[in-house]
């Protein structure tokens, strides 16, 4: 089969998706070098995914590869499922990497490890670029804006990584569940909530993300903001050194994470499948 010059290989993989229930999509634009950010970011916006992701020649020799990642509206500097499942995408297309255990990214945010175990990709959290106590305006705004009162939160922290997330941790994943937002009254800000299922739950806790101001009401399934939730409550010892998520329930997913403590290192990962493959003109 012929294909214009300009046609790339292209996959789209589901991420945390261990069942019959879908995870969170995201569109791998193969062969990437060449584009413009303006082409990336039109073509990002076409797909309406939460992210699209273009793999690129890296230019750190450390890396296995270079990966861009874009919403419908902005460029990230990085993002978990993006990251492992352009990695799974990476990989199914004849990826080789420098070590057989694990690859390196090269994205905005640096470098970022991923390993490989069984069938199962995980990626090492980064660094937080942003932590601490929000200040007080922003946090009334979040709760003003998620539809609860100031008493119902046990914990707020900012935990971005990278995309800007902001941390609200409540006390069930009931709670968490019954969220109706004011996605207007959040503005640009990126919220996550978190909550503990009771012992015997479907996983430890419950976790929702909304990013109304960059195109995203609420996101399936979130490697980055689970990333820096494990931070946060690891270091105020609010969270086992292994515990699981489940993410996406209200929106009919079945997103699952599993996170990992390790000496100085969190780890967030999960099953990644590939639903779509085949070529895209840009």
């Amino acid at each position: 089969m012929m294909f214009a010059a300009s046609a790339r290989p292209f996959t789209q993989v589901d991420v945390f998706a261990p069942g019959p229930k879908a995870g969170n999509p995201v569109a791998v634009v193969h062969a990437a070098d060449g584009l413009t950010a303006e082409q990336m970011q039109n073509f990002a916006n076409w797909t309406n995914l939460s992210e699209t992701t273009f793999l690129q020649t890296p230019s750190d020799p450390a890396a296995d590869y270079k990966l861009r990642i874009f919403t419908p509206r902005v460029e990230l500097p990085f993002a978990g499922h993006p990251t492992l499942g352009s990695a799974h995408a990476w990989l199914e297309n004849g990826g080789q990497p420098h070590d057989k255990d694990h690859l390196v990214q090269e994205c905005r945010a640096g470098l970022v490890k991923i390993r490989r175990e069984d069938a199962e990709l995980s990626f090492q959290a980064p660094p937080l670029t942003r932590s601490g106590s929000v200040e007080a305006a922003v946090l009334q705004q979040v709760i003003t804006g998620l539809g609860i009162t100031p008493d119902e939160v046990l914990g707020s922290n900012w935990v971005d990584n990278g995309p800007g997330w902001l941390g609200i941790r409540l006390a069930s994943a009931r709670q968490v569940l019954d969220l109706r937002p004011h996605f207007s009254t959040m503005g640009k800000i990126k919220v996550g909530v978190i909550g503990a299922y009771e012992k015997g739950g479907p996983a430890d806790f419950e976790v929702r993300a909304f990013a109304p101001g960059h195109g995203v009401d609420e996101d399936p399934v979130t490697g980055s903001l689970n990333a820096g939730l494990a931070q946060w409550l690891r270091g105020e010892g609010a969270a086992e050194s292994t515990f699981s998520v489940q993410q996406g329930t209200v929106l009919g997913r079945g997103g699952y994470l599993r996170i990992a403590s390790e000496a100085d290192a969190i780890w967030v990962g999960g099953a990644s499948r590939t639903v779509i493959k085949g070529h895209v003109t840009l």
